[in-house]
């Protein structure tokens, strides 16, 4: 038994340059696209995960060719920069160039120093819609930004500023998800290369939530529980979405009976949250109330599958409370498909499969569906499924959604000469859409339910993003009273054992 948890211990805690799991040698997509630098990686490569091996680390390889998509999102912007953001709503769609960060400099009173939540703009008690750490975010962006010169000088410097900080953001994305997993580091190049992430990134200010969740996500897998608890309410302060996570986190503790690390993790996560919202709360209830109203009282919006019912069905418009009513339980019922799952499949799920399928549920089942919410569930996406064809297929049909939303509004906005996309278009762009996301949460139902199947474990490894789930025995299986749990720890430190005897006889 010593010899056994001495293994795991090195194999978990000091991975030397062999121990780097190397994609090209595993999936065939990686493979073959790797011929475009010089083919697979071979058995005596510098892979760059230890001293002398060179500063190139997988980590900063990831994380510079993070930064490399992201300018080329930048760059992908320029005609709006130049002029379309300031010459009329259409050529920005026709560019599918469209931000709402220089718009809204001005639109939610940025330019003219308002302090959001505290102060109206347009004079008619409007607030700002976003939650309250992400106007911080843009307040400071606003700060940063100089009041000399013409007002489209000054939201032309109000964007660049906000794609710096943003730029920062992605680093610490691409850093994170590399992390997360320490035998996987070159996974997270899924998230380096997504297209959508590139063509999104500074459309809105999502990637500073996603930045808060990929860094709780790696103290998780630290076992960290406070660490991760706390980011977790840090980013719900920012996008709402991240505390949708703390759900998988009970379910499989519940399975694992480490109740007091997911105690430790929500108190956590309430009390970050608290600290940054109470004082806006109290000191500006009108302001705060404004995200909650804007979200409850918004009709069906763009992307989702509610407005494919409205547009073919009721074009008078469907009734927003039975929206929500419907979405909610919708949403409720795939949260108990979700624990079912997580509670009865044969082997524990890893969290970053139940993280990605309850974000996603939630995207499928929203009234609304902004392109830049991919961004939620890239990095997830990365540690949940790291298979580059199933990768590239969903990232395929949100590249196209993408074009088509812009495509839709340029016709709708093009008056008696319509340009662009047509309705019915834009309706099979979110069908293709919503087939994109469901197909990988298919795989990955697959591969919780068929656990062989899942590349991640395929080296013996239980969930290396499970922290102090990883490798833990099975307390409680549903469905399973007339047989003992199968103890997860027992299987993996045999795999673990296997596994590194074969790696030291290489």
């Amino acid at each position: 038994m010593w010899a056994m948890t001495s293994v795991q211990r090195d194999v978990e805690d000091a991975p030397g340059p062999q121990d780097v799991v190397r994609p090209t040698q595993q999936d065939e997509v990686a493979t073959a696209g790797s011929e475009l630098i010089g083919g697979p990686v071979g058995r005596f490569a510098r892979l760059g995960t230890g001293p002398g091996y060179g500063w190139l680390t997988p980590v900063r390889v990831v994380v510079l060719v993070a930064l490399g998509m992201f300018a080329l999102g930048m760059v992908q912007k320029m005609p709006c920069y130049d002029w379309a953001w300031f010459q009329g709503a259409t050529s920005q769609y026709t560019h599918a160039c469209y931000s709402d960060i220089p718009h809204l400099y001005v639109g939610r009173g940025f330019a003219d120093d308002l302090v959001p939540y505290f102060d109206s703009f347009n004079g008619d008690m409007q607030y700002l819609e976003y939650p309250v750490l992400t106007g911080l975010f843009m307040e400071v962006a606003s700060w940063l930004t100089p009041h000399g010169g013409s007002m489209q000088h000054r939201e032309q410097v109000y964007w660049m500023v906000n794609a710096g900080m943003l730029m920062i953001c992605t680093a610490v994305i691409a850093a994170c998800v590399a992390r997360t997993h320490r035998r996987r580091p070159w996974d997270a190049l899924l998230l380096a290369l997504a297209p959508a992430f590139a063509l999104t990134s500074t459309i809105n200010w999502d990637l500073f939530a996603v930045a808060l969740t990929a860094a709780a996500m790696l103290m998780w897998s630290r076992s960290r529980p406070l660490a991760f608890g706390i980011l977790i309410g840090l980013a719900t302060a920012a996008k709402l979405y991240p505390v949708l996570i703390l759900g998988p986190v009970l379910l499989l503790c519940w399975r694992a009976k480490k109740w007091r690390e997911f105690l430790t993790a929500l108190l956590g996560a309430a009390a970050a949250w608290l600290v940054v919202d109470l004082p806006v709360m109290f000191l500006a209830p009108e302001g705060f109330k404004k995200f909650w109203t804007f979200s409850h009282d918004r009709g069906v919006d763009f992307g989702s599958f509610w407005l494919i019912i409205q547009q073919r069905w009721v074009p008078s418009g469907l009734d927003t409370d039975m929206v929500n009513d419907v979405s909610i339980l919708l949403m409720l019922l795939a949260c108990g498909g979700l624990a079912a799952l997580a509670l009865m499949a044969p082997r524990r799920p890893r969290l970053a499969q139940l993280a990605f399928l309850v974000v996603a549920a939630f995207i499928l089942t929203n009234k609304v569906y902004s392109p830049q919410y991919v961004l939620w569930l890239i990095p997830l996406a990365a540690l949940a499924r790291p298979r580059w064809r199933d990768f590239l297929i969903w990232q395929a049909c949100e590249s196209m959604y993408f074009l088509g939303i812009w495509l839709y509004l340029a016709f709708i906005g093009s008056g008696d000469k319509p340009k662009g996309l047509p309705q019915d278009g834009y309706q099979w762009a979110i069908i293709l859409h919503l087939v994109g996301t469901l197909y990988l949460c298919a795989v990955i139902v697959r591969d919780i339910l068929m656990p062989e199947r899942d590349v991640v474990r395929k080296d013996g490894s239980d969930d290396p993003s499970g922290g102090v789930l990883d490798g833990a025995p099975d307390e409680f299986v549903m469905g399973a009273a007339a047989h003992p749990p199968r103890h997860a720890a027992h299987h993996y430190e045999d795999q673990v054992v296997e596994w590194g005897s074969e790696h030291w006889k290489r």
